[in-house]
């Protein structure tokens, strides 16, 4: 039987994670999966990556001890990620005990919306925070083209059905180098025309290959303001990982993430956690802390803590410098990272 954590004994529940650039971490991401029902070719090479053994993979109470850590410092938001986290059976349950866990005020999940439809009943009654879905085209065949597989309709199914029922709802938008203005526009129609969170996102250097070494979608802020010459940036909004704007008469907004270039590190407020129980300060190192290990081999919540902090205090300034001391040459998949 799994068992459900709340804050453990023993902790001190007024320690909060701040790293040594006074930055607070307050938002983890922690991917279930590496599996996904998808091969978008940003992710991951056309030959595919090896799975990662099940028993390598957190088990779900595993996972939920650890929430319940980092809760205890302070995160008050966590985003559940993959793969696609759907592909792991039991994830809604998982999300619900989640759900119950002292100190979790917001609870998000990252989806490709493919198998998603089915449980937005069930999300809704647990009071999710907030479903992102990816989505790259409105083009059934160039969904096809990036994805390798044929599942528009069964996203869309999902995009619709989370406005149905008034869950906030955001859709990540990779841009690539062959991505047209067209592509731009009707993807922002989804905006105009519905409460969402449109973010166009920088293509990142994981898919499981040698890294280009350059951005390859152009500067995506100077390309929307030439496409839509309305467009005004919001500046009033919290510190995020996203600029948002807004256009005359649009119901949604739309955004563009930069993780690319990183120019936003200055304010991350996140730690994330990868399949395998990696704890990532930055998403360009190579993991700093071997969770999985400190949980198998007996420790108790005080020392895991305690390793937590030591690594938070340890962080790098910036993606850059992060990036330039993991010394890779070859990047890691995207769906081992958990974005």
């Amino acid at each position: 039987m799994t068992k459900s954590y709340t804050n453990a004994p023993g902790l001190v529940s007024d320690t909060r994670l701040i790293d040594n650039y006074d930055r607070p971490i307050r938002y983890l991401r922690l991917a279930i999966t590496d599996r996904c029902n998808l091969r978008c070719r940003y992710c991951r090479p056309e030959e595919g990556v090896p799975f990662i053994p099940h028993k390598e993979i957190l088990r779900f109470e595993e996972l939920e001890r650890l929430v319940a850590i980092f809760c205890s410092l302070g995160i008050s938001k966590v985003r559940v990620t993959g793969g696609e986290p759907f592909s792991r059976r039991g994830c809604l349950p998982f999300l619900t005990r989640l759900r119950k866990i002292d100190g979790l005020q917001h609870l998000h999940i990252t989806t490709n919306g493919v198998k998603t439809s089915r449980f937005l009943d069930e999300l809704a009654a647990i009071d999710i925070d907030s479903i992102n879905v990816s989505l790259d085209t409105l083009d059934q065949k160039r969904f096809w083209k990036i994805t390798r597989r044929d599942y528009l309709e069964a996203v869309m199914q999902t995009v619709h059905g989370v406005l149905a029922r008034s869950i906030p709802l955001k859709i990540n938008s990779v841009v690539l180098k062959d991505t047209s203005d067209d592509e731009i526009i009707r993807l922002a129609g989804l905006a105009r025309d519905f409460p969402i969170a449109l973010r166009f996102i920088e293509k990142m250097p994981f898919s499981g290959t040698v890294r280009s070494g350059k951005l390859e979608n152009g500067n995506l802020s100077q390309r929307l303001k030439r496409i839509f010459p309305a467009i005004e940036e919001c500046t009033d909004t919290l510190p995020t990982t996203a600029r948002i704007f807004a256009l005359p008469g649009y119901k949604g907004s739309l955004g563009i993430i930069q993780g690319y270039s990183r120019l936003f590190c200055s304010t991350c407020n996140k730690v994330r956690i990868t399949p395998t129980g990696m704890l990532k300060t930055c998403l360009y190192d190579n993991g700093v802390l071997d969770l999985k290990k400190m949980l198998r081999s007996g420790l108790d919540d005080k020392e895991i803590k305690s390793a937590i902090l030591n690594c938070v205090q340890n962080r790098c300034v910036n993606g850059h410098e992060a990036e330039l001391n993991a010394k890779r040459a070859k990047e890691p998949s995207m769906a081992s990272i958990g974005g």
